[in-house]
């Protein structure tokens, strides 16, 4: 009974009325008598990310893949061929891996990889490693680079060009993150080993500027070899070393007879007959001689060219004087001597800098163009004045205006100034054929268009520029060498000579007007060949396999303007 009285007091204890969890305090217990309600179907039945009524459920989501995979499986997956699905845009997964083969020319993949953002470009083919792999010598990876460099610049090739041939060699060696510049002068690369390292930056200056094309050449077979073949740095450095210890492939007197053959072939194509193919050629031989004892004394350039444009015009005003003994166009004297002198291999250098994005380069190539016509200008007009207003000459331009149709005796002219141009700018005897060949299509081209078509000469020179740029690209690529050799000798016959002269005659009779008209035409015709030929050869890419799988080759510049 007392345990019974405990176990009941126990009971009464108020301690032990209290439930045994929370349910009977909350607000939502339903009160007594009130059945419960069925449990939720769902988990989370108020989630604000669960579907209203009506709607479709999603699709079964796909199986886990790559995180550099397209999204929704379009586009197109790294290293698997085709476009993209949006080409207007980067693609989310990133820009196709690039793999440029060997197959192609150097300079087609070199100039992809230029065009390249840094991050985007392969990553140089490395030897298997060795058990202790030498660091990479980089002073003298960059010293090579530069002096390659400095060979293609002196030699007149293009900006871009020289470029790619100093990526070309300092990515073959290894050399990942490397960046070249070229200016007229001066040429740098820096090469920087990682994001955390100091970048190792080098120059170069040029001092000394010549025309060797059979050098030009010769370095370009060395980047092949370099980049296609792996020539270690001290096969490079001594086939370097012999090509500049190389003489020039022609004498000095085989340069003279050239310029002399120059200067008679150009005569023939205005008009000129026999007699005026002596004349020109004698002109133009005394007047290279006297450039070349004007270079041995140090004389600049504007002053080599004030003597060599003395003598052709001298013997014009001569001819000019004595008509009454020789009936001869002593006009085509001086346009033949002024052919061997117009510095078209700088213009077309110039313009095709400008249209690749080199200003700078552009703007010094151009304004040594114009140094050095004005230096022509100088030495023409100093022995017209003295023929025209002194010794009494009657020089008559519209002589040569008349051009007569002889398409046979032009077209041997015009491959005669091709071979003698050749012979001057120290081509490889086995490229003089193939540009005198080209030089020969486009003199016909221009003939059937201007003489037989009546078309404008502009649109004509530029048509026919065209068509040897295009040649001269294609056999460049053939032979894996420069362009210029194929060229620059192939527009000889189309240099506005007789339009430079006439300028020059009208301005030294006063005729500052018929003077001006004739010089604005020269600058376009001038213009019309340099941008003739930069199209011409980038048209031939259309011929030649794109380097790089899937990407295309990026333009020089996207700015329009802004």
């Amino acid at each position: 009974m007392v345990a019974d009285r405990q176990r009941g007091g126990d009971a009464s204890d108020p301690e032990d009325r209290k439930p045994q969890s929370d349910e009977a305090h909350s607000a939502f217990t339903p009160p007594l008598g009130v059945p419960l309600p069925p449990p939720p179907e769902d988990e989370h039945p108020t989630s604000e990310f669960a579907l209203p009524n009506g709607v479709a459920e999603p699709e079964a989501e796909p199986e886990e893949r790559s995180a550099f995979a397209p999204p929704g499986g379009r586009g197109v997956p790294i290293g698997v061929h085709g476009p993209p699905a949006h080409p207007a845009f980067t693609p989310p997964y990133g820009m196709p891996l690039i793999s440029l083969t060997k197959e192609t020319p150097w300079q087609d993949r070199m100039r992809t990889m230029l065009r390249m953002p840094i991050a985007e470009r392969p990553v140089p083919e490395r030897m298997e490693k060795q058990e202790e792999e030498p660091a990479l010598p980089v002073p003298r990876i960059l010293d090579l680079t530069l002096r390659i460099g400095e060979l293609l610049l002196a030699g007149g090739e293009g900006a871009e060009d020289v470029e790619a041939a100093m990526f070309g060699v300092a990515h073959a060696y290894g050399l990942a993150r490397c960046e070249p510049t070229v200016t007229f002068t001066l040429l740098s690369v820096s090469y920087q080993p990682s994001l955390v390292e100091d970048p190792v930056t080098a120059s170069r200056t040029v001092r000394r500027r010549g025309t060797d094309y059979t050098r030009l050449s010769a370095v370009f077979r060395l980047v092949h070899d370099i980049t296609t073949q792996g020539l270690t740095l001290e096969e490079a450095y001594r086939r370097l070393a012999e090509i500049r210890r190389n003489r020039h492939p022609y004498p000095s007197w085989a340069l003279t007879a050239a310029a002399g053959l120059l200067a008679g072939g150009a005569s023939l194509l205005v008009g000129g007959g026999i007699v005026v193919f002596l004349a020109a050629a004698a002109g133009a031989m005394l007047g290279d001689r006297l450039a070349w004892l004007a270079s041995g004394r140090g004389l600049p350039e504007f002053y080599q060219f004030v003597a060599a444009a003395m003598p052709p015009a001298a013997m014009g005003v001569a001819l000019s004087a004595g008509q009454q003994y020789v009936h001869v166009q002593a006009s085509a004297v001086i346009t033949g001597g002024l052919f061997a002198l117009l510095p078209g291999r700088a213009l077309v250098a110039g313009v095709q800098d400008g249209l690749t994005g080199f200003y700078i380069t552009a703007a010094a190539r151009l304004l040594e163009v114009v140094y050095l016509v004005v230096g022509i200008v100088c030495g023409v007009l100093v022995v017209l004045y003295g023929g025209v207003h002194i010794g009494g000459g009657t020089l008559n331009p519209e002589a040569v205006l008349q051009r007569q149709e002889r398409p046979v005796i032009q077209i041997v002219a015009a491959m005669v100034l091709v071979a003698a141009f050749a012979v001057l700018l120290q081509q490889e005897r086995h490229t003089v054929l193939a540009a005198t060949l080209n030089g020969a299509v486009a003199w016909t081209v221009y003939g059937a268009l201007a003489d037989t078509a009546g078309l404008d000469p502009v649109p004509a020179t530029a048509i026919a520029a065209g068509l040897v740029g295009l040649f001269g690209q294609l056999m460049s690529r053939y032979w894996y060498t420069s362009a210029l050799p194929y060229v620059t000798a192939a527009i000889g016959p189309l240099l506005p000579g007789s339009a430079m002269y006439f300028a020059l005659l009208n301005f030294a009779k006063n005729e500052l007007n018929t003077g001006i008209a004739s010089l604005t035409k020269a600058a376009a015709l001038a213009l019309a060949i340099a941008i003739g030929v930069n199209l011409g050869s980038e048209m031939a890419r259309l011929f030649l396999k794109v380097p790089g799988e899937g990407a295309l080759r990026r333009a020089a510049k996207r700015t329009r303007g802004f």
